[in-house]
């Protein structure tokens, strides 16, 4: 129903002059630390099921925030933790490095995007201790040789003229690194002109997020043709889990927004919180997590398949029911006209010495072609509506003409058993011709409708037989989800196992609302 609404173009349907880019996963190990940590997490998340702890002290939510900010850096849990050599932002300030190095003489710039860890002290990257991520990259790309002042947090920028002053030296190259946050760095910011590295330092939960992050640089007016986007993963952390959710949301969204798919329902997927088998399975390593992840994309797919080889099964028992039998019917009723048309044209053809039969118009027969063709305009020049008038005979057929307002013509039609039409001219003898060929060409086509009638036959002993047909893997389809089924159960996994997750501080705003409203007068 959305599709018949809605008229959806999109970046892959517009053919814009956008540059190439290739996606680079950066994948970093995580230190001892982190693993532990992970591990811990698990073990809460089992207490947490096992109702062994209060939900105010501790939830999956929590949890969940503090899965990522781990992936993130482990010094975003304790500052006071040692900078691990394989994190995340070492991995990103040595590619920041190399890129600006390589691309000196173009003065290429790069984007950070990083919605955690956000910065509150703007020269924190000056003091010796650990204060959030983006001082940190900022301190160490210091210390590698770029100039300080090539390097901006776009939350320097608080007013609009300055953001417009800042954007404008990205668009020169006098900046050349630009780090914020999804929120103040998306939709807005056109400075693409020497763009040609975007970097994911955390992943967003939607999937429209990391689409306005690469569409700062992957749009038009961009010098460069080939753009490059890293996407830095923490190995057995919640940064997996999270990619894949939006991957998941994002198949969700193409199913409606592209019409790439026949399925007539979407499944909607916005798990804010992972499940707590999935934090279990994600702290021990267990390799059922990629699996089951492998086995929802071949389900889904199957799935897809299933509904579109039903839709096809649907269409096609319609038109054995309904169809293919009154075109049929239509084809032997006009063959049968057609045949009946030929006898009474060579019956009533009888031509002069000319080689014209008589046409009768307007209740007086003529004889002369010459006349005929003038009575015939004469009879269009006084057609005084749109509405078709009996204007006479020829050749046993009757004749009738009118005025056709899209196509803007005269339409005669000759009508006995069947109805044919031709467009009338301004030539005389020109529409006499014309409508004598149409006339010859009657016996000429029978054979063409015949053809379509086999075919239309075929066609109708063909479905019959296409809809006793099983969907071919329909025993794959039960496998897989069997499997699924099972992969779920050993992780727990079920419907009431989520908790969800909006805009944190709004939905804790709306929950005290919503409390003060119960409590209020007005509303006992």
């Amino acid at each position: 129903m959305f599709k018949e609404i809605a008229d959806i173009q999109t970046a892959d349907t517009l053919n814009l002059p956008i540059p190439d880019f290739e996606n680079i996963n950066v994948v970093v190990k995580p230190s001892e630390i982190q693993q532990e940590m992970v591990q811990q997490l698990g073990e809460r998340a089992e207490n947490i099921r096992n109702g062994a702890v209060d939900a105010t002290q501790d939830n999956m939510l929590k949890i969940t925030n503090e899965g990522r900010k781990l992936a993130l850096d482990q010094r975003l849990m304790n500052p006071l933790l040692p900078d691990a050599e394989s994190s995340k932002v070492n991995s990103c300030a040595d590619n920041i490095y190399r890129i600006w190095n390589e691309n000196q003489d173009k003065k290429s710039t790069q984007m950070v995007f990083c919605d955690l860890s956000t910065p509150k002290d703007l020269k924190g990257y000056e003091k010796e201790e650990f204060t959030d991520v983006y001082n940190e990259l900022r301190k160490k790309l210091i210390q590698m040789g770029i100039p300080p002042n090539e390097i901006a947090f776009i939350h320097e920028a608080d007013t609009e003229v300055k953001k417009k002053e800042l954007f404008s030296k990205v668009r020169q190259g006098t900046v050349r690194v630009l780090m914020g946050s999804t929120q103040k760095m998306g939709a807005g910011t056109n400075v693409q002109d020497k763009l040609i590295a975007t970097h994911h330092l955390d992943c967003a939960w939607k999937p429209s997020d990391l689409t306005q992050r690469n569409g700062r640089m992957i749009r038009q007016h961009n010098d460069n043709k080939n753009v490059y986007v890293y996407y830095y993963v923490t190995e057995k952390t919640f940064d997996s889990y999270m990619y894949q959710l939006v991957e998941q949301k994002q198949k969700f969204i193409s199913q409606i927004m592209t019409s790439k798919t026949p399925a007539r329902t979407m499944e909607d997927i916005d798990d804010k919180a992972l499940t707590y088998g999935e934090i279990k399975a994600l702290a021990t390593g267990n390799p059922l997590i990629l699996e089951k992840t492998t086995l929802d994309t071949e389900v889904s797919k199957l799935k897809l398949l299933k509904q579109e080889f039903m839709n096809q099964r649907y269409s096609l028992q319609d038109k054995v029911i309904k169809y293919f039998p009154e075109e049929i019917a239509r084809l032997n009723n006009k063959i049968a006209a057609m045949e009946e048309d030929t006898v009474k044209l060579e019956e009533y053809t009888k031509p002069n010495k000319d080689g014209f039969s008589p046409m009768k118009l307007e209740g007086i027969i003529y004889s002369e072609k010459q006349d005929a063709g003038k009575k015939l305009l004469e009879c269009v020049q006084n057609l005084k509506s749109m509405e078709e008038k009996d204007i006479g005979e020829y050749r046993g057929f009757n004749m009738t003409i009118s005025f056709d307002s899209f196509s803007k013509n005269i339409k005669l039609k000759l009508k006995n058993k069947f109805s044919y039409s031709i467009d009338l001219g301004t030539d005389i003898n020109g529409n006499i011709t014309r409508i004598n060929n149409c006339l010859e060409n009657i016996a000429k086509d029978i054979p063409t409708e015949r053809e379509k009638l086999d075919n239309t036959m075929f066609q109708l002993e063909n479905a019959k037989q296409e809809i006793q047909k099983e969907f071919p893997k329909e025993q794959e389809l039960k496998e897989k989800l069997q499997k699924l089924d099972k992969i779920n159960a050993e992780l727990k996994i079920n419907d009431n196992a989520h908790e969800m997750l909006g805009d944190e501080q709004e939905e804790k705003e709306e929950k005290e609302e919503r409390q003060t409203n119960k409590k209020s007068p007005e509303r006992c």
